[in-house]
């Protein structure tokens, strides 16, 4: 039995097993579409120097990407639902590596490229939008049993927070070599994904899709009227983690450079991190939870409640060690609360709507993740104090929201939504 095997919950003869290439084919999105945005955090303080920009106008060249992807994640998913999950991942793939190689054409033959880069990352967001998003339902339309679905969201998960921990290393190693070599990577890792996925990843027999916009709108209306209590707290605890751990990530590369003295592969690695911790806890969480919509509920809350704790114990001390651990911890929180979230919400939708309300959610990740370094960016000029009792406060609302908001007895049957074949 291969380490991949054991991933699973049950034998060796279990769906998981058998489809464990789809699998990897399908985790590599999120893998190289956060390595595609999360590895130019730690170049941002070289790019403000090579640019001659600022910092809010550094982190512009993150929230643009996830900006445009907010507003068409849902039209994506509207567009899986009715055409198929592949067919709208491969042509995003294929404009993701376009926007990146745009990007560093530009930082590398041009005069004044900021302005190019930023359009280049649009038109990656763009391809983002279509890609990420729609690997949620299609790992819940992949599997029948629910605690393989679980199973798989988990590695899925591990996966873009894997992305997270390589991201920072491998960004700070690439710009060490030419400042813009981040960007011309893009491309790269797109065609990888983009032959895995249309080599490896087998149509699902049942895989029909023809969802016609008078149905979705019908069903979408009776999924919000009957589960909008928790739903709205899930898309808004998507939100606010990915708004914290984005900041955090801005926040921690600026200090990391401006105040201790680091850069290069040993502020990667610095970095890395309370990425690995996240990492760790999203795999542990994801393979815990099976199809446990209790132990979604709890592992959330609790992960929310340790990562608002760690925000204000860093009012304690500024010494290294003691940040990094603190925000070691944090990660821990956030990574165990986002396999929970992915799960409360495919095991709980059916199939022909699944591709357009996780969309909504992934839309409002992108959401945190688009607010979460110029806002930071724009509180660090204030002092620390504001910025932690902002994100404290925010993740005192995500916990409020998890206790009373998300009910697990009631989740489980979300509404039977009329046929979605026209």
């Amino acid at each position: 039995m291969t380490t991949f095997d054991k991933l699973e919950f049950g034998h060796s003869d279990s769906e998981l097993a058998e489809k464990k290439w789809s699998i990897v084919s399908v985790a590599s999105i999120p893998l190289i579409m956060t390595l595609g945005n999360s590895m130019l955090i730690p170049v941002l303080p070289l790019m403000e120097r090579k640019l001659d920009i600022t910092k809010l106008q550094s982190s512009l060249i993150i929230t643009v990407y996830s900006i445009v992807a907010i507003f068409l994640i849902p039209i994506a998913g509207f567009l899986s639902d009715k055409f198929g999950r592949k067919i709208v991942i491969i042509p995003s793939l294929i404009i993701a590596g376009i926007g990146g190689l745009i990007a560093g054409w530009a930082a590398w033959k041009m005069d004044s490229p900021y302005f190019i880069i930023l359009s280049g990352r649009i038109l990656q967001g763009v391809g983002a939008a279509g890609a990420f998003p729609i690997v949620l339902p299609l790992i819940g339309d992949m599997f029948k049993r629910d605690k393989d679905v679980s199973a798989t969201l988990g590695v899925v998960e591990t996966s873009n927070t894997f992305g997270k921990v390589l991201s920072p290393i491998l960004g700070s190693f690439l710009a060490g070599i030419l400042w813009f070599l981040p960007f011309l990577s893009i491309p790269v890792f797109s065609l990888i994904s983009l032959l895995l996925i249309m080599f490896l990843v087998k149509k699902p027999k049942d895989d029909q899709h023809e969802l016609s916009f008078g149905r979705f709108l019908i069903n979408i209306k009776k999924i919000f009227s009957e589960h909008w209590r928790w739903l709205t707290a899930v898309f808004v605890i998507g939100a606010i983690l990915m708004f914290v751990l984005f900041g955090m990530l801005f926040y921690l590369s600026s200090i990391l450079e401006d105040d201790y003295g680091f850069d290069g592969i040993q502020k990667g690695l610095l970095l890395a991190i309370p990425l690995a911790s996240l990492c760790i806890a999203s795999f542990t969480s994801g393979k815990w939870i099976k199809d446990s919509l209790p132990k979604m509920k709890w592992i959330t809350f609790f992960g929310i409640v340790l990562m608002g704790g760690m925000i204000i114990t860093a009012l304690l001390s500024k010494k290294f060690i003691f940040l990094i651990t603190v925000f070691a911890l944090c990660g821990i929180g956030i990574g165990a609360a986002l396999p929970c979230l992915d799960a409360i919400l495919t095991q709980s939708i059916e199939k022909e709507m699944r591709g357009t309300i996780t969309s909504i959610f992934s839309s409002m990740r992108f959401a945190g993740v688009a607010a979460g370094p110029p806002v930071i960016a724009i509180m660090m000029n204030q002092g620390n104090k504001s910025m932690i009792f902002l994100l404290a406060g925010l993740s005192a609302v995500s916990a409020i929201l998890a206790f009373m908001a998300i009910k697990p007895e009631k989740e489980k049957s979300a509404p039977k939504t009329n046929p979605a074949l026209e």
